[in-house]
């Protein structure tokens, strides 16, 4: 007699892996441009870079790697896989905006212990959609299936960007001066970091009816897609704004991420109360009984991408801008220390 297939036994089944890649094609192949000159399914993607480069005098290639973390979680609890796949095709196309670039293809990587075809299909549609927004190639990626390494309903999103900027266009930091401007562009929610922290103070409450604090559900706030920035600093560069610095608020918030930037002895005063924080952050801090100093370590607490500019470009940005920018501190002299002003606010 003939034994049931003995991979599918031990825990893989290659069929429904077959399945999620037919679900998801015609999402991924919707994200190709000229440029692709493979199909989907092939060992490696192919991307005819000469005719983007050629316009360059210099082109520099930028890529990063980043995933969205235990925000699966929060997706697996809702049972709503349509968004995290937007949330890390955003964050990596902001990390490399950081520097300038504008993205030329993502790879992603999806990880679980058993497939489910229809769940991956809609996280790869969702990373597809974030793709098509941004003009980016969802050029290749990886499904695995690996029982005994993740547990069981356990999913992992992990991707990577490629782009480019031309050299003389990079963002670097290092013009940034003692009494720069700094703006912020708006944090819709923790975009994909401090959800371990977010579902240990929440995890006893009703994620599914709607909030009287927030405006909708638990659910619905943690879930919010992280955006991208790309087209926001375009039109600030585009009206003219000198941007000096980016500083992505991500994992290790203000404290963190923006020294990245900044030359060595400069420092940066924020000035809590000049933008508005998302009332997601102050249900957590107030369950959590969580100290304002790490609140501002863990979450971006509304600061999604902080700008740098000289003071006389502030107008600028914002008329460029309007209603979505916000004054929110300066740069000063003193050795990489973030202070955050009124730190004790209540949010």
């Amino acid at each position: 007699m003939t034994e049931k297939t003995s991979y599918a036994a031990a825990g893989v089944d290659i069929a429904e892996g077959q399945r999620a890649l037919d679900l998801m094609k015609q999402a991924v192949s919707a994200t190709y441009t000229p440029e692709v000159l493979s199909e989907t399914g092939s060992f490696g993607g192919l991307f005819d870079a000469l005719s983007l480069f050629s316009s360059m005098s210099h082109p520099v290639l930028v890529a990063s790697t980043d995933g969205v973390g235990t925000k699966t979680k929060v997706a697996a609890r809702l049972d709503r896989w349509d968004t995290i796949g937007h949330d890390i095709v955003n964050h990596c196309i902001d990390d490399i905006l950081v520097q300038g670039a504008r993205p030329l293809f993502f790879l992603d990587y999806v990880a679980t212990a058993h497939l489910d075809a229809g769940q991956i299909a809609a996280i790869v549609g969702g990373a597809a959609t974030a793709c098509c927004e941004a003009g980016c190639v969802l050029i290749g990626g990886e499904t695995a299936e690996m029982p005994g390494v993740y547990a069981p309903g356990a999913v992992d999103l992990v991707g990577t960007i490629v782009g480019v900027v031309d050299h003389d266009q990079l963002i670097t930091g290092e013009t940034i001066q003692p009494g720069d401007a700094i703006l912020a562009l708006p944090a819709v929610g923790l975009h994909t970091n401090g959800f371990t922290l977010a579902r240990s103070v929440l995890n006893d409450l009703d994620w599914q009816s709607p909030h009287s604090d927030l405006g909708q559900s638990i659910g619905e706030a943690l879930l919010a897609i992280h955006p991208s920035y790309l087209k926001p600093v375009q039109s600030l560069r585009t009206a003219g704004v000198n941007v000096r610095g980016l500083a992505h608020i991500t994992g290790g918030g203000v404290y963190d991420n923006l020294p990245r930037i900044l030359p060595g002895g400069l420092g940066a005063t924020i000035r809590r109360g000049t933008w508005p924080e998302p009332p997601i952050f102050d249900l957590i801090r107030q369950r959590g009984k969580i100290d304002p100093r790490e609140m501002f370590h863990v979450f971006n607490m509304g600061l999604g991408m902080l700008v740098v500019v000289p003071p006389g470009d502030v107008s600028t940005a914002q008329s460029t801008l309007p209603g979505t920018v916000h004054l929110v501190g300066q740069i000063v002299d003193n050795q990489g220390i973030v202070e955050i002003q009124n730190l004790g606010k209540d949010s």
